[in-house]
């Protein structure tokens, strides 16, 4: 009996300590969720208000001075820790609209403002102001559009005649029934007629395509013979058609040698009126003075100006490309008979592309033959080129 009772008592303990263990486990589990509770809770009184800024606003109305000035210090405190860690931070467009409307509320706003510079803030404000400006000013009234048509024809009109002036051209407009103001011509003009530096006037272009018959152009070439010497050819070419007038070749190309030059170029007073040249020395007095008696004009280039004596300078780059690199030069005497073959071919049979693929010493382009005519072939310097024409 006594064994049996013993017994009986110590399965009771186990089992109000295994009670007891679950039960502490329980309340222990309990306990934690509460503290998590708890803990979110405060986190959430802590936090900042993530509420927008006009109900913010309205809700401070209701605050203490007392805790506005807390709450004013923390943040600020707050601020000068992140400003230490961030160096820039970003802005949207909204965020610089709100620093801009809420600085005018506030006198010291150059003292709080902590995350820009205050010139920062100015420049936001006035980009703010234009946007506003052109707003208002894209809601008037707009300027009627001026047809394509019409801007190309001003265009036009003020790049191919430089003496013209708005009113000139507002005039021309007017003969096509074309209205428009002078405001807008003068607008347009000045699209196509960028300022020159010497003002106004024709274009050296424009002159020498006016004066294109009575003007010579004259340049020298330098060629390197067998000997290695350098030979000089002096080059004389009409603008108007292109035609070679004359080639000298020396080696010692002196004022008298230039002078004679253009003696033996003008004979029996066929003289144009204008000739020009560049600021070589060879042109001396010499020169000047059988120019004088010639009554030729002397037009000299501007300095650095190539393309003022561009027809010349073409003429000699064709003789090089076509005629000089491809020749070995043996002297003097071999150079002139060289360039005077090729100034024949080039007068007489080359077409050239600035007179419309004409020839120079023709009037225009050769008649069609008939087609049953054959084509014959005759070589020009050795077979360098050839020229071609109808069998009679």
């Amino acid at each position: 009996m006594c064994v049996g009772g013993g017994k009986a008592d110590a399965v009771m303990a186990e089992g109000e300590q295994g009670m007891w263990t679950t039960s502490s486990t329980v309340i222990r589990r309990r306990a934690q969720a509460s503290l998590r509770a708890v803990h979110r809770r405060l986190l959430a009184w802590t936090r900042p208000a993530a509420e927008p800024l006009v109900s913010g606003a309205v809700g401070d109305l209701t605050r203490t001075k007392t805790a506005l000035i807390a709450e004013n210090a923390f943040l600020r405190q707050q601020l000068v820790v992140l400003r230490r860690q961030v160096g820039r931070p970003a802005l949207t467009p909204a965020d610089r609209l709100r620093l801009v409307l809420l600085a005018r509320l506030a006198r010291g706003w150059r003292a709080a403002l902590l995350i820009a510079q205050p010139d920062t803030l100015l420049r936001w404000h006035r980009q703010g102001f234009r946007l506003v400006w052109r707003a208002r000013s894209s809601g008037a009234s707009k300027r009627p559009q001026v047809p394509a048509e019409t801007v190309a024809a001003i265009k036009q009109m003020a790049a191919e005649n430089r003496l013209w002036g708005a009113e000139r051209i507002r005039g021309e407009l007017l003969k096509l029934g074309i209205r428009v103001g002078k405001r807008t011509v003068q607008r347009h003009m000045r699209a196509a007629r960028p300022p020159r530096p010497g003002g106004g006037g024709q274009a050296w272009a424009t002159f020498l395509r006016n004066h294109a018959r009575a003007i010579w152009a004259c340049d020298f070439v330098q060629v390197v013979d067998l000997g290695f010497r350098s030979p000089f050819a002096f080059c004389i070419i009409e603008l108007g058609s292109r035609r070679v007038v004359h080639v000298g070749v020396t080696r010692h190309p002196t004022d008298a040698w230039v002078a004679q030059q253009l003696r033996e170029a003008t004979p029996f007073g066929s003289a144009p009126r204008y000739l020009v040249r560049d600021n070589d020395s060879k042109y001396g007095a010499a020169f000047a003075r059988v120019a004088a008696g010639s009554r030729i004009t002397v037009v000299r280039t501007p300095l650095r100006a190539p393309r003022a004596n561009a027809t010349c300078e073409r003429f000699l780059g064709s003789v090089r490309r076509e005629c000089l690199d491809h020749v070995l030069v043996l002297g003097e005497a071999h150079l002139r008979r060289v360039l005077r073959e090729y100034a024949v071919y080039f007068n007489t049979a080359r077409p050239h592309q600035g007179i419309g693929q004409a020839i120079p010493s023709a009037s225009g382009l050769a008649p069609p033959s008939p087609p049953a005519a054959p084509i014959v072939s005759l070589p020009v310097l050795g077979g360098l080129h050839h020229t071609y024409c109808r069998a009679a």
